[in-house]
């Protein structure tokens, strides 16, 4: 028994340590899908969703949210800042939260406008909404985690930290889509 826990708890460091998120290690996918018309499952990330451009969120769009669904939460972040050859931090580029279920995705700029019911985080830079992509260096990867959840968030713009706390043991399915980005 000791031994499958020294694995699980090398698992878990690795995905740690690799900015992979904790936790999303832990939920199930529940069959969830997330995709974006703006860029496709590892492609670039046009200019006009970054700082180079009108740094407006993308559209995103999913499906096979679990029934017992009682609300939806969004968090992008950046493993590779602030340089992919040497990352020091994952830096949080948005979060949202008590999306309604019934909601199938994000118009562009879906931050400035959320549907009924959701609600703002604080990203890292300090605001409330998106901050898009704005590598110093090098071409970085932005994870877009969407988590399907068994209740309602009684949050005030948190934080990712803040949001992922209140999630853990919450969680019925997930989705995730990988974006990346160099500046000009």
């Amino acid at each position: 028994m000791g031994g499958r826990r020294c694995i699980r708890a090398a698992i878990a460091f690795a995905l740690l340590a690799t900015g992979a998120a904790s936790v999303s290690a832990q939920a199930p996918t529940g069959g969830m899908t997330l995709t974006s018309a703006a860029f496709a499952p590892g492609g670039a990330i046009p200019a006009g969703f970054t700082c180079d451009g009108a740094d407006r969120s993308p559209p995103l769009a999913w499906t096979g949210v679990p029934s017992g669904t009682r609300s939806l939460a969004l968090i992008v972040d950046d493993p590779d800042a602030p340089d992919p050859a040497a990352p020091q931090t994952v830096w949080v580029h948005w979060v949202l939260y008590d999306i309604p279920p019934t909601v199938a995705g994000l118009e562009e700029a879906g931050s400035t406008r959320p549907p009924p019911g959701a609600r703002n985080g604080r990203n890292d830079w300090g605001n409330v909404g998106w901050g898009g992509p704005c590598p110093p260096v090098g071409r970085h990867r932005y994870f877009f985690k969407l988590f399907a959840l068994d209740t309602m968030l009684a949050l005030d713009r948190p934080t990712k930290a803040t949001l992922e706390a209140a999630m853990h043991g919450h969680i019925v399915g997930r989705a995730q889509l990988v974006g990346t980005y160099q500046r000009p």
